[in-house]
């Protein structure tokens, strides 16, 4: 049976083991959306993943609605991210960056301008600002003539992630985002070729990613989506049809994997009624699946040897776990996440501060 610590080649990336860093939004870059030198040492310490994916950064400004999140759009950031790849490379790892553009999610306080989406709607809740929480504004639909500018932002920055040294890149099609927006009925009723069908609703997904793809290679590229529950008030009627024509599409363009986050009704990260939809994409996606959710070592295991998953990313675990693989292996305790207001801070408390597991003391 396949076990996590088997080797995995996923498109042109050679993973030595099956457990993956998820994104993790965090929360150490500046006002400016640029990498700061503490990022190199949280990432350089959880090397040992088989893969890292980078915590969520943004392609734009208008696509940039998180605080202190780096993002990839000026040379000043493709030269801070250098150290952080360099630094994965050195302890063995290797590392691919989540592009984001978070739509409606976007604050007019942190882009300067009103959001854009799939349609004219409104993300319930309030969005992170430099000064504070503030309610979401009403976005406004992405017009036609600016779908291609839209897509040179994500070829941009998947070009400049590539040339700051990540081995790869991943296409943020989840959570409630932009694309995500387009996909699922909840928020687009648009009327044109983007709205209406599963089809038409599916197709920026598909143009950003055979843009991204153009611009890093197809065997570089993969995407994460959400097919089952809501986030950010994003949802949809039929996300078994949907999600599965997605992937079946995403199968053709050859991607290196898809990552699935698939909510359980109580997670850790939001809940849902709605079951899982990986089964069926997993029948209708021929390439590496990675699936994400709540997995705790043991369940993780089982799903990679029953062949439901070649791989499982990980989150939370690899906030106060680092060498999470390596504890994982050895049947070491796992360390619980401090709280959670460490995780979105600026300083090292929370995010480089939590140690390897040292089996002597023990």
């Amino acid at each position: 049976m396949t076990s996590l610590f088997d080797p995995l080649a996923a498109g042109a990336l050679a993973l030595p083991n099956r457990i993956l860093m998820a994104p993790l939004t965090r929360a150490r870059g500046t006002r400016g959306h640029v990498p700061t030198p503490r990022m190199v040492e949280y990432y350089r310490q959880r090397a040992g993943a088989g893969l890292i994916i980078s915590e969520a950064s943004p392609i734009s400004v208008e696509g940039a609605g998180w605080p202190y999140s780096p993002g990839f759009w000026t040379e000043e950031q493709v030269a801070a991210w250098r150290p952080v790849t360099q630094a994965v490379h050195e302890a063995g790892g290797r590392i691919v960056a989540q592009l984001w553009h978070m739509g409606r999610v976007v604050h007019p306080a942190m882009s300067g301008s009103q959001p854009v989406s799939a349609s004219a709607t409104t993300a319930p809740g309030e969005g992170h600002t430099y000064e504070g929480k503030q309610p979401y504004v009403e976005a406004r639909a992405l017009r036609l003539d600016e779908i291609p500018g839209l897509l040179a932002d994500y070829a941009t920055a998947a070009r400049n992630a590539i040339r700051a040294g990540f081995d790869g890149v991943q296409i943020h099609a989840a959570n409630g985002y932009l694309i995500d927006q387009f996909l699922r009925d909840s928020t687009n009723h648009r009327t044109d070729a983007y709205g209406g069908s599963i089809e038409n609703r599916a197709r920026l997904l598909l143009e950003v990613t055979r843009a991204v793809a153009d611009a890093a290679g197809a065997d570089r590229t993969s995407v994460r989506l959400s097919p089952n529950g809501e986030v950010n008030g994003v949802v949809d009627s039929d996300p078994e049809a949907l999600f599965t024509y997605a992937a079946r599409e995403l199968d053709k363009i050859g991607i290196a994997f898809l990552e699935l986050r698939e909510a359980r009704v109580s997670g850790t990260f939001l809940g849902s009624a709605q079951p899982p939809v990986s089964p069926v994409i997993r029948r209708a996606f021929k390439g590496v699946l990675v699936l994400n959710g709540d997995y705790t070592p043991e369940e993780a295991a089982e799903a990679v040897a029953a062949g439901k998953a070649d791989a499982i990313s990980f989150g939370r675990p690899f906030i106060a776990n680092p060498d999470l693989p390596e504890r994982i292996r050895h049947g070491f305790p796992l360390a619980q996440p401090g709280a959670m207001a460490s995780w979105y801070s600026q300083g090292d408390e929370g995010y480089v501060d939590y140690p390897r597991y040292d089996a002597a003391a023990a």
